[in-house]
């Protein structure tokens, strides 16, 4: 495995290599907002937790409380048993194989399996007024900063006519929000049911819950409970207050100039942390972020479409920090809200995370992968259910790893490799013994599945994928889908770098392994071009929607079983058929990872800020390309300008391959890593 990599200061076409000018870089982009707009939350937080907050600088209209931790079950229906779901049979090469895909008969264990465990909102922080709830009508002049550099949001507006300041910050490692009004202020805070839904809550079923309430001096301490489930909440103020619980889970502190609120699994003993330090603690955090790690300045290009990338590429770093870097792989509208009933669909954790370790900020991808070796007796479990060996990972899951039935999900393989490719990124970052052994269990029983899921066919005398199976695009008929393009590749990939992981530990290589890497099916083809899948002749008519995946073999992979005439010959292809407005917004990066890998700078630029509506990133850095905020578009979108800045294994040995050579860009870099 090459261990190539860059991290010194280099420039594009560039004479000098004069550092960056980060403050400079990210001051460019810190978010104004003068509107009232749900859609546009500015969020703080730590990877671990977030916070959004409104115009208000709370959540007086919207925003939600979310973490990594908090998680909620309803009680199953009465009658009901996990152990009675019935697996749906499909024929795999003459045997049955169950998978978790119907429905009908057991709608309703179905159903809860889907929407159990959810992420629960743990509270709403709201503004008060006279005794009464704020109104739309008594907030005007808004005018709301997120300054990046620091981490904090500073919302300005006149409440009822009168003008008020309100900071908000994180703490960079305690679930933790401190606020400062201007001047003193009455707030509420309310605890909602847990719900599956996108909000998280369910604020109309005050009695499945239950809000006991400690008070001491300068301190509220509320215990939650929900059903099976408990977290805790602390509230601390300098100022003398009055604490009231004005309705069933509702509860009135007035008048507070500053306040901070921790949230967490279990009680929290010990004093909490002022304003002060919580504010400045988040300031450190975040200067030393920026200061460190990965850069790209863009302001010396002639292209005009350098500000808007540019602009992307600093929000999507501050989104993916707060959004993706928690201790579980994150769900894809990350701790915005509880799309997905809050569980995390695997085959994306690789566009949510890999970008971290390219931007030199490996520790923030680490911590979501040890999660992998705790669900491994599950993910082993699946595999010898279905009659094959090693681990299966799933697909869209909670915590406890279990997949959640759906009539797709449970039929997805492209996630199968990821953890090798994790792998071999903290490999080529950190290529000791120790490494080796971290990943041995992960890599060696991985490959296992990948080797025994593959079948070996007597009448091509080769091994074939599928079917049954659904590919990246899920358009397809799983029960005839065979030899997808993509994940051929990735099978090719995965099963070469587990053999190589066995002989760095000094063990023989697998027999069967090579069998199934000599014997694999060809990448399908039709007249010079690659194919979705083998025998998907309409390819490029019918099915040229959803997913490009068939340019993902040498883009967002690094080109096992392509041939390259042909893939650039797909790639120019797709870019000019493809419904680019029915596909979501990792296909864009993916696309341009391939054109770069393929020679084409140009078009990669244009992949990246193609106008479809799939592929827009509002004020705030929020991106329409799937169901809203959709965070794979921001991880997406660092991997593609990490590979076309630093490049990958066997590029062109020039600064900033993946960008046009003729002089309309110019790209000082700092700190970024090569892909493989």
């Amino acid at each position: 495995m090459s261990n190539s990599s860059q991290s010194h200061t280099s420039t594009h076409r560039v004479g000098t290599t004069k550092p960056i000018d980060r403050g400079a870089l990210v001051a460019r982009h810190h978010v104004t907002l003068t509107e009232i707009n749900p859609d546009k939350v500015l969020q703080v937080g730590n990877g671990e937790f977030a916070f959004g907050v409104d115009v208000t600088g709370l959540q007086t209209f919207y925003g939600n409380t979310m973490s990594q931790w908090g998680w909620h079950s309803c009680p199953l229906p009465q009658g009901q048993s996990v152990e009675n779901f019935k697996f749906a049979d499909w024929n795999t090469h003459g045997r049955n194989v169950g998978y978790a895909t119907q429905s009908k008969g057991q709608e309703t264990l179905f159903q809860w399996l889907r929407e159990n465990p959810h992420r629960i909102n743990l509270g709403r922080i709201v503004l008060r007024l006279a005794g009464k709830p704020v109104t739309l009508q008594d907030i005007s002049r808004v005018h709301q900063e997120l300054d990046l550099w620091r981490g904090g949001i500073t919302s300005h507006y006149c409440l009822a006519g009168e003008p008020v300041q309100v900071e908000t910050c994180c703490h960079p490692s305690r679930d933790l929000i401190a606020v400062r009004f201007s001047r003193p202020l009455a707030i509420g805070i309310a605890f909602p049911y847990g719900s599956p839904g996108v909000s998280g809550a369910n604020w109309a079923n005050d009695g499945a819950h239950q809000t006991t309430l400690a008070l001491t001096e300068g301190r509220a301490d509320f215990a939650r409970q929900l059903d099976a489930d408990h977290y805790a909440v602390s509230l601390a103020w300098a100022e003398k207050a009055i604490v009231t619980e004005e309705s069933r889970h509702l509860f009135v502190m007035t008048p507070v100039r500053e306040f901070v609120c921790a949230f967490a699994a279990k009680p929290q003993a010990g004093p909490l942390p002022t304003f002060a330090q919580v504010q400045a603690a988040s300031a450190a955090h975040w200067q030393n972020f920026w200061t460190s790690g990965g850069a790209v300045d863009l302001s010396a290009s002639k292209d005009p479409r350098w500000h808007e990338l540019e602009r992307r590429i600093v929000l999507s770093q501050y989104l993916t920090t707060i959004q993706c870097a928690g201790t579980l792989p994150p769900q894809e509208s990350a701790l915005f809200n509880n799309g997905w009933n809050g569980k995390f669909h695997l085959e994306m954790h690789w566009w949510h995370g890999v970008h971290f370790a390219l931007w030199d900020r490996w520790r923030l991808l680490e911590r979501s992968l040890d999660w992998y070796e705790d669900i491994l007796p599950v993910a082993r479990a699946n595999a010898a259910r279905q009659g094959y060996r090693g681990v299966r990972w799933p697909k869209m899951v909670g915590p406890d790893g279990h997949d959640a039935p759906s009539e797709v999900g449970p039929l997805l393989i492209w996630q199968q490799p990821h953890p090798i490719y994790y792998a071999c990124l903290d490999y080529r970052l950190h290529p000791t013994r120790a490494t080796l052994e971290r990943w041995r269990e992960i890599v060696l029983a991985t490959a296992e599945f990948m080797a025994s899921y593959a079948v070996y066919d007597q009448r091509t005398h080769g091994y074939v994928l599928g079917p049954p199976m659904k590919t990246v695009p899920e358009n397809n008929d799983p029960g005839q889908t065979r030899n997808p393009a993509f994940e051929l590749s990735y099978w090719r990939f995965g099963l070469r770098m587990a053999q190589w992981w066995r002989e760095q530990l000094g063990l023989p290589r697998q027999m069967l392994w090579d069998e199934v890497l000599a014997g694999l099916a060809p990448l399908p083809q039709q007249d010079g071009v690659y194919l979705q899948q083998e025998g998907m002749t309409n390819t490029y008519t019918e099915m040229n929607w959803e997913h490009p995946s068939l340019i993902g073999p040498l883009g967002m992979l690094p080109g096992d079983g392509v041939d390259p005439a042909t893939m650039r010959a797909t790639l120019r292809r797709v870019m000019a058929e493809w419904q680019w407005d029915r596909c979501w917004g990792w296909d864009f990066p993916m696309m341009a990872m391939a054109a770069a890998r393929n020679g084409e700078p140009s078009l990669a630029i244009d992949a990246l800020l193609h106008p479809s509506p799939r592929n827009r990133f509002n004020e705030i850095g929020l991106s329409s390309g799937g169901p809203y905020p959709y965070f794979p578009s921001n991880g997406g979108l660092l991997t593609a300008i990490a590979l076309m800045t630093a490049g990958w294994d066997g590029c062109p040995e020039t600064d900033a391959p993946g960008f046009p050579p003729d002089g309309s860009w110019t790209v000082n870099w700092e700190g970024l890593k090569r892909l493989p």
